[in-house]
């Protein structure tokens, strides 16, 4: 999924004067190292769902799994566009908080599930082990999970500190 890189503009309404647009780059490597996501999605009803996940970027997308019985998996199978959410709960500490809005695609190359398997181990640890099985990734227990990517249509980014900043990242 990897993808062309976004075209960057910094809000002045919502940054400090002097502030800079936050480059996509370090944007990225924000959302490799963060361990929590917030996951929002709607309900059939029209009502919104919020839920916190685990979640991988890889090749230009957030990659999360879940159970197909559960309400998230129930939500995108009604409607894909979803907003994936990580950052800081400090108001004035330095800290990037990032927005990421697209459309979860359940992904069944086998291939590809090996190796988001695997970066799950390889970030979360041993208890996050995965096999790949008949398009689906099988943790402990025998869980089975889908695994869906989400790559950006819009992102934005909100830095915090002594200098705050409001970015947006357009993608084509």
């Amino acid at each position: 999924m990897t993808r062309q890189e976004p075209t960057t503009s910094l809000d002045p309404r919502f940054s400090s004067p002097g502030a800079t647009a936050t480059p996509w780059a370090e944007a990225t490597e924000q959302l490799e190292q963060a361990e929590l996501f917030w996951l929002s999605t709607v309900r059939p009803d029209g009502r919104p769902h919020v839920t916190p996940l685990l979640a991988l970027w890889l090749d230009g997308a957030l990659y999360f799994s879940t159970g197909a019985e559960e309400r998230k998996a129930k939500n995108i199978a009604h409607n894909p566009h979803c907003i994936l959410t990580t950052g800081r709960n400090n108001l004035n500490e330095e800290g990037l908080d990032l927005v990421v809005e697209g459309d979860a695609m359940y992904v069944t190359d086998n291939t590809l599930l090996r190796r988001v398997a695997d970066l799950y181990e390889a970030k979360y640890g041993p208890d996050w082990h995965y096999d790949v099985r008949d398009s689906m990734i099988v943790g402990l227990r025998d869980n089975i999970a889908l695994v869906f990517a989400v790559a950006p249509t819009t992102a934005f980014g909100f830095g915090k500190g002594a200098v705050f900043s409001q970015t947006s990242w357009q993608f084509t």
